[in-house]
């Protein structure tokens, strides 16, 4: 499991592992039922206080993303993440607003960046199947 923290995001440590989380399940490179790193060797990995990795791990059982078993550690839910359509919806949503504002910037009106949206993504599918 690839998880990063950084000084520099400005976002507390707890919120920086509980996103990235959120995103590993929402993407299903976290599947349900798999187990998360214990507590202790998370936050040795991130140099890190343990304390926040409990925090993060709480919030995410709370959100019922993940389950903790006694004794046994902390799963991903078998529900998997009820925020995983939505979370994924909002972060394409705002990578959507992003390009849209870019390309009003640029001069493009919403036709032509529909056209080359399509564009692009024929030719990302072509590649796809090669």
């Amino acid at each position: 499991m690839q998880i990063h923290v950084s000084d520099a995001s400005g976002t507390p440590y707890y919120q920086q592992v509980v996103s990235q989380i959120r995103l590993l399940v929402a993407s299903g490179r976290l599947e349900a039922g798999e187990q998360l790193p214990a507590v202790r060797k998370l936050a040795e990995q991130l140099l890190i206080n343990p304390n926040t990795v409990a925090r993060a791990y709480r919030e995410l059982e709370a959100e019922g993303v993940v389950s903790a078993r006694r004794g046994a550690g902390v799963f991903v839910s078998d529900a998997g993440s009820p925020l995983s359509a939505r979370e994924k919806t909002k972060r394409l949503n705002e990578r959507i607003d992003g390009l849209l504002a870019e390309a009003t910037q640029l001069g493009f009106d919403l036709d032509a960046l529909v056209r080359l949206v399509e564009q692009r993504g024929r030719t990302f599918s072509s590649r796809q199947g090669d």
